[in-house]
């Protein structure tokens, strides 16, 4: 279907002056302080204001002795789940209040506890700290939080982390997932897919501003085969049922497809929710877009779905 009307006013508005400036061509705290002013906005709709949950920062320590913030939201109305949330931004970008409303959302409508980890970033601390501070964050969920469904759940670069964490969980045996949620996951470091499909520039995430955020992720090429990052050709057996979520305008759209596909030959349960007229970051603009926010629930109630049938199934 076309590309939403509100996304395509707002693209047009971005390009009145010429095309946005590469976040490669500014200096990173320019990038970050970009990427903040886009995403955070006042609270309006009930189901993400302040008072739909309550929220408190903690500290969280990472395997090298170092630490992290976590903000932990509670709902007013409990479910009895907990998630483990991974915030997007090229793993370069992004922070515990540029997802708030995000993770607001998620704990009201799962009826979710939800912890948002706040992991160091690239490039001041590349691969695999970020992925080693997701895992350090999600076992403290699970300590924290015993005897709840747990879901490991991120968009963009988070989705990624998440993954990678549940292929971690699946190895080691050290942590029980019930679920994991992946929003328009970037799963090619090579980006064959997003260069070789037809929304590559133009739609808010280019293949260059990927190809950035790659670079300074995972500086050192040799790693780039690693199957925590190349996770297209990672070992996808036994992973926890899984929701995909992919955007229609988006470079990363094509692998998020394969990935959906390559999770349910390998006999993973996949439900994959596909965001018609939608670009990357959609699950931002959830207040102001409301095909996004439309999408969104879908997607949420995809994965409440796989929760209560896990719930059935211990019936």
């Amino acid at each position: 279907m076309p590309l939403d009307r509100i996304l395509r006013s707002l693209i047009a508005w971005q390009r009145a002056d010429g095309p946005p400036v590469p976040a490669r061509e500014i200096s990173l705290e320019n990038a970050r302080e970009r990427y903040l002013a886009n995403a955070v906005r006042p609270h309006g709709a009930d189901h993400d204001s302040p008072a739909a949950v309550t929220a408190a920062d903690t500290t969280v320590g990472a395997t090298d002795g170092s630490s992290f913030r976590c903000r932990v939201y509670t709902p007013v109305h409990d479910a009895g789940r907990v998630v483990t949330y991974l915030h997007g931004g090229g793993w370069v970008l992004g922070d515990l209040d540029s997802h708030d409303r995000a993770c607001r959302i998620v704990a009201t409508a799962l009826g979710a506890v939800v912890v948002s980890a706040d992991y160091r970033r690239a490039p001041e601390f590349p691969y695999p700290v970020p992925l080693l501070d997701a895992a350090a964050a999600a076992r403290w969920t699970s300590r924290s939080f015993p005897g709840r469904d747990h879901v490991i759940a991120g968009d963009s670069a988070g989705a990624a982390l998440a993954l990678g964490v549940a292929l971690d969980a699946r190895d080691t045996g050290d942590l029980a997932l019930a679920a994991q949620l992946l929003v328009y996951p970037p799963v090619d470091p090579r980006l064959l897919f997003a260069s070789a499909g037809p929304y590559a520039d133009g739609y808010l995430l280019t293949v260059d501003d990927m190809a950035w955020h790659y670079d300074l992720y995972v500086p050192d090429p040799r790693q780039r085969g690693e199957p925590a990052v190349d996770l297209l050709n990672a070992d996808l057996r036994n992973l926890p049922p899984t929701v995909v979520a992919t955007a229609e305008f988006d470079p990363l759209h094509d692998e998020g497809v394969e990935l959906a596909d390559k999770l349910a030959v390998t006999g993973v349960p996949v439900r994959h929710v596909p965001g018609a007229g939608l670009v990357h970051g959609y699950f931002l603009m959830q207040d102001i877009v409301p095909a996004a926010a439309a999408c969104a629930g879908r997607v949420l109630g995809e994965l409440d779905a796989v929760l209560r049938s896990l719930r059935v199934g211990r019936a």
